[in-house]
């Protein structure tokens, strides 16, 4: 039985009108949201810097896992206005009342997706979405158990998670517009590194020294080039393997011969990838440059 397709541009024309209608303002719920979180975030940095030890530890851990919990309130906000519902402000507080099964279920999620990332990327991506509504299911339903939740995801998303790949997609220019800060001091770390590697594998601590001034320049430009030309191997990877795994599994192909073909195809296209594209000359970097010394003492 073939998957409903689904119709993006619908869909979010539909959540356009949901959230013009949301009897609580959805500005005001992600300002709280967002300043909330922000305190959560400053109160860790703070600790980290004022006490690195036992008690920063604690309060890092403790600031994430309130974090997480939050997060599942402002969802269950969002969920309310997909029915029509109201939701007040304190809603954003409702992960609390059941925040043990919140907290297992997301622990338990990020260990099944990063144990299958150890089989590469792919088998992890698609681990992610397979497991994709467990949280959407708990909050729905509280009274139901971890499992649950991450069995009722699994045929849920069964035949959707090339569908719901897309669609995540299609959000690709909003996610780049909100990294754009992070992107740009990455990339300039990236070319400071490059600029003097041997000073820094010398004295890797510094890296931690490094400070974005203004203006950056040119080096910005290439410095980000080099995360994104990792990242572009997997935007067309991903949606392409989704694409073939549906199709063959589809076609009545077994499941774990289809992961093994694509993981196959992953180790060997990335090596490649990385190879000629990403490294290109950078790899045997003392023979290239004793030719370069070579070439320009001869």
């Amino acid at each position: 039985m073939m998957a409903q397709l689904i119709d993006r541009k619908h869909l979010k024309q539909e959540m356009k009108e949901l959230l013009r209608s949301a009897q609580v303002s959805p500005r005001g719920m992600t300002c709280l949201y967002l300043a909330l979180v922000l305190v959560l975030n400053l109160a860790d940095s703070f600790m980290g810097l004022m006490n690195p030890g036992l008690l920063g530890t604690f309060i890092s851990i403790l600031t994430g896992l309130m974090s997480m919990v939050l997060a599942s309130g402002f969802v269950m906000y969002c969920m309310a206005i997909r029915r029509g519902e109201r939701a007040e402000y304190l809603t954003l507080f409702d992960g609390f009342s059941f925040v043990g099964k919140v907290i297992l279920l997301n622990i338990v999620i990020y260990l099944f997706t990063f144990f299958w990332s150890l089989l590469f990327v792919i088998p992890g991506i698609i681990a992610a979405y397979r497991y994709r509504f467990a949280l959407y299911n708990l909050y729905e339903n509280p009274g139901i158990g971890v499992m649950e939740a991450l069995n009722m995801s699994k045929q849920q998303t069964l035949g959707y998670k090339g569908q719901l790949f897309m669609l995540d997609l299609s959000y690709i220019g909003w996610l780049l517009l909100a990294s754009l800060t992070s992107v740009v001091q990455t990339g300039y770390i990236y070319a400071c590194i490059f600029q003097d590697p041997g000073y820094y594998l010398a004295n890797p601590a510094q890296v931690y020294a490094i400070t974005l001034p203004m203006p950056v320049g040119l080096q910005v430009v290439l410095g980000c080039v080099w995360p994104l030309l990792v990242a572009l191997f997997y935007a067309v990877f991903t949606p392409v393997s989704t694409w073939w795994g549906h199709v063959l599994t589809t076609a009545g192909w077994n499941d774990f011969l289809v992961l093994a073909i694509s993981m196959a195809v992953n180790f060997v296209t990335e090596f490649l990838y990385q190879r000629f594209v990403v490294y290109r000359n950078r790899i045997d970097t003392n023979d290239v440059a004793r030719r370069a010394n070579e070439k320009a003492e001869g």
